[in-house]
């Protein structure tokens, strides 16, 4: 989810060619939901949110440069979908 127009989102997955599906939250109502709002802007934290709509996992904040932040998302992931991965 992002704080970015939908339409700015869906341009931008279909440019890229990602598969997955993205969320507006332009006016910050989810975001303040989740405690994710510093100031006017959307803080950047992640939550995996498992096949039973719960979270299973969250990083606040989301360090967007650092590899292991990737490869503990990866392993989050296939946490929530019950699926093994490497260690």
């Amino acid at each position: 989810m992002s704080i970015d127009p939908d339409t700015a989102l869906a341009a931008w997955a279909k440019e890229s060619r990602y598969p997955g599906i993205f969320a507006s939250d332009s006016t910050l109502a989810v975001s303040k939901l989740y405690g994710s709002v510093r100031g006017t802007a959307s803080a950047r934290n992640l939550f995996v949110i498992g096949p039973d709509g719960r979270i299973t996992h969250r990083a606040t904040p989301f360090n967007v440069t650092a590899q292991d932040a990737y490869t503990e998302l990866g392993k989050a992931v296939d946490r929530a979908a019950g699926v093994s991965s490497p260690p």
